[in-house]
C-alpha cells in the first residue's frame, strides 16, 4: 500500500504535465478570458488585446485594429478593411494559436 499512494501521484502528476503540454482547442468564452488584457509575442511582433475591442499589432511600428469572439472563434479587424477575418484557436500552457481558414497557423507566447 505505501508503494502504491506514491505510483498513483506520480503518474497522476504525469499526466497533468503532459496535458499542458498538447495543444487544445479553445472555446469563445476560453478565448475572451484568456486574450483580454494580455500581450502575445510572435516571431516579429507581438499583439496586445484590449478590453475595450481594441487590438495594437506590432511588428516595428504601431497597427491599431479591433478584435472580438464570434462564437467559438477570434475575429479581427484592421481599418481601412470593413471585413472581418475569423480564426479557429488552439492553447497550451502560455502559449496560442491562430488557425486560419486554409489551416494556415500563427503561434505566440504570452509575455508576462
Amino acid at each position: 500500500m505505501r508503494l502504491i499512494i506514491p505510483l498513483y501521484l506520480a503518474l497522476t502528476a504525469s499526466a497533468a504535465l503532459a496535458q499542458e503540454d498538447h495543444w487544445h482547442s479553445m472555446s469563445g468564452a476560453q478565448i475572451s478570458e484568456t486574450l483580454t488584457d494580455q500581450r502575445v509575442q510572435y516571431e516579429t511582433a507581438w499583439q496586445e488585446f484590449r478590453a475595450s475591442g481594441k487590438t495594437l499589432y506590432n511588428a516595428g511600428r504601431d497597427s491599431w485594429g479591433y478584435w472580438a469572439v464570434r462564437g467559438d472563434q477570434y475575429c479581427s479587424l484592421w481599418p481601412p478593411q470593413d471585413i472581418w477575418a475569423c480564426y479557429d484557436m488552439e492553447g497550451k500552457a502560455g502559449h496560442i494559436r491562430f488557425i486560419g481558414p486554409l489551416g494556415e497557423i500563427t503561434e505566440g507566447a504570452f509575455v508576462d
